[in-house]
């Protein structure tokens, strides 16, 4: 059955005063995106935000995607899995939890012709159910906005990343920028190394952060890196201040899936 006119999605064809009507239907916007000379969020506080950050490492993810799968966790209004269509991927899957974010995500595909993308209302706790391991996987801007991070960091690299995939990872940070040399074991009564600016922290906010109370764990940069060498990554490439990619270890989940594809 289509839809009625009013309340279609207006494709890369349509006037540029229906962009600008749905835009504004489709109420407040993080991503600002260009969809065809109208910006989504052209006062956002962060600038032009995420193209400024994007513009920071994209120089360090391979060019072409072509034969590539891709899942965008927490993929907001949809950024950066239209700049994964935009270098070739295959597949683009794209999750997020709010079906507003993900009705603009739906919207900004269509006005610039990447229907194909395949967004679902999913939580990064819910990777496992999408049965499939992926070639690249972004994991930006979310993991302090969840309460338990760790565990999701082990789901990714558990049931979302292909044996030989490649994840995006970034988070904000707050604290101190320096990585101190950690020893494996300290005694009981050595307490001082707690207290090193560069020791691994995990900044907890009971209320709110910036007005916002989704904000959990704001974590320096030294636990950053911890946390991603704990759940198995490897951290192969820093090329962003916020920003790692990351390669792993083969799991279970995967491992057996891609015996399955090889016939084995």
């Amino acid at each position: 059955m289509s839809l009625p006119s009013s309340h279609r999605a207006p494709s890369a064809s349509s006037s540029r005063a229906e962009v600008e009507k749905r835009v504004r239907d489709l109420g407040t916007w993080f991503h600002n995106i260009d969809l065809n000379g109208v910006k989504t969020a052209p006062e956002h506080f962060l600038g032009d935000y995420p193209a400024v950050k994007w513009n920071r490492f994209s120089g360090a993810l391979p060019a072409d995607l072509s034969g590539r799968s891709v899942l965008d966790i927490g993929c907001n209004a949809g950024f950066y899995a239209l700049e994964m269509k935009k270098r070739g991927a295959s597949r683009v899957v794209a999750i997020d939890s709010n079906d507003s974010y993900l009705e603009q995500a739906r919207f900004a595909a269509e006005v610039t012709g990447h229907q194909d993308i395949e967004f679902r209302n999913l939580s990064v706790y819910d990777v496992a159910a999408l049965g499939e391991c992926f070639d690249v996987v972004l994991f930006m801007g979310v993991l302090y906005h969840l309460r338990h991070p760790l565990l999701a960091l082990d789901l990714i690299h558990e049931y979302a990343l292909a044996p030989n995939g490649m994840m995006v990872f970034q988070s904000m940070q707050r604290g101190s920028r320096e990585v101190n040399r950690i020893e494996t074991d300290y005694p009981f009564w050595e307490l001082e190394h707690f207290n090193l600016s560069g020791y691994p922290k995990l900044h907890f906010v009971e209320d709110k952060y910036s007005g916002d109370e989704t904000n959990w764990w704001i974590p320096n940069r030294a636990c950053v890196e911890a946390m991603l060498r704990s759940a198995g990554f490897a951290l192969a490439n820093h090329p962003e201040e916020e920003v790692y990619l990351c390669l792993r270890r083969i799991p279970a989940a995967c491992r057996h899936q891609a015996h399955n594809h090889s016939g084995r």
